[in-house]
């Protein structure tokens, strides 16, 4: 078969096709893409394709066992999801993971952008640096300012300094309300 007579053919025969698979197999689409699969076969064979011996009913049993096959393969699917259910539910995240994200969301974009590649990325000062375009000492700073505003925010009207000093602390443990010094 040349070029133009399997054109022919093809034009002639696959909406025929389509209709037969499509009462096959319920599905439209699958119809249009066994057959078609059928017919990319088909075309990888067209020289010695003989227009005498019923090419029609070839491409009508090679879309038939390619509709059949499709079945088996979603069908072992199915059967593998029932033997193997996903789990019921995924639980959500935690009060703690919540409660982080809504302090992040606090934060201006240059600290939660420096506070979450470092700490959440793992990511080192320097490479946090070049990922911003930012000097070292501003991601430093960013990252100081970001910590101390997420402890304040986390740790509620307890929240400690860097040196581990209630912010209202003057030093020995008391606040200034506790030792009588108040300014």
């Amino acid at each position: 078969m040349t070029e133009d007579e399997f054109d022919a053919f093809y034009a002639a025969a696959f909406p025929r096709l389509v209709g037969q698979l499509y009462a096959l197999t319920g599905d439209h689409g699958e119809a249009q893409d066994v057959v078609q699969e059928a017919f990319v076969r088909a075309w990888d064979r067209r020289r010695s394709f003989l227009a005498d011996e019923a090419p029609e009913a070839w491409i009508r049993t090679v879309a038939m066992r390619l509709a059949v096959s499709r079945w088996r393969r979603a069908r072992r699917w199915v059967d593998l999801v029932r033997r193997n259910p996903p789990a019921d539910r995924v639980p959500g995240p935690g009060p703690e993971r919540t409660a982080l994200v809504q302090a992040l969301r606090t934060l201006p974009e240059a600290q939660r952008t420096a506070v979450v590649l470092h700490h959440l990325c793992d990511l080192s000062v320097e490479q946090v640096a070049s990922e911003t375009g930012s000097p070292v000492g501003t991601v430093k700073a960013r990252l100081s300012r970001g910590r101390a505003a997420l402890a304040a925010q986390l740790s509620g009207p307890d929240a400690r300094d860097a040196t581990g000093a209630r912010s209202d602390d003057d030093g020995d443990g008391r606040s200034a309300k506790e030792s009588g010094r108040v300014r």
